[in-house]
């Protein structure tokens, strides 16, 4: 079993920045990979940026040259570095982790940027 806790969500007026925390915990072994899901209000659930173990990264178009994804495999854990946040950036961001077990998913933090 894994378990993912978040961290870093909250209110940023627009052009700011946020930095989230995923933590996960449990039996990650091997190739895996780690990322960022996001749902908006009224929307579905999209993949905003990805890692894998090895450091493989990938970015949605929305956030790209924006948003920056890293990991600290020793501590398995995620990061994602928002800046020049916008308004459209607002909704809960959810970590997951990929690995030979299955997807797991946290909780969700919530991130509002305003205008």
């Amino acid at each position: 079993q894994v378990q993912l806790v978040e961290s870093g969500g909250g209110l940023v007026q627009a052009g700011g920045s946020l930095r989230l925390s995923c933590a996960a915990s449990g039996r990650i072994f091997g190739f895996n990979v780690m990322g960022w899901y996001r749902q908006a209000p009224g929307k579905q659930r999209e993949l905003a940026a990805q890692i894998t173990s090895g450091g493989a990264t990938y970015y949605a178009d929305s956030v790209k040259g924006r948003f920056t994804i890293s990991r600290d495999n020793a501590k398995n854990t995620v990061y994602l570095q928002m800046n020049s946040l916008k308004p459209e950036d607002t909704a809960v961001y959810y970590c997951h982790v990929d690995t030979s077990s299955g997807r797991y998913w946290g909780q969700g933090t919530q991130v509002t940027v305003s205008s």
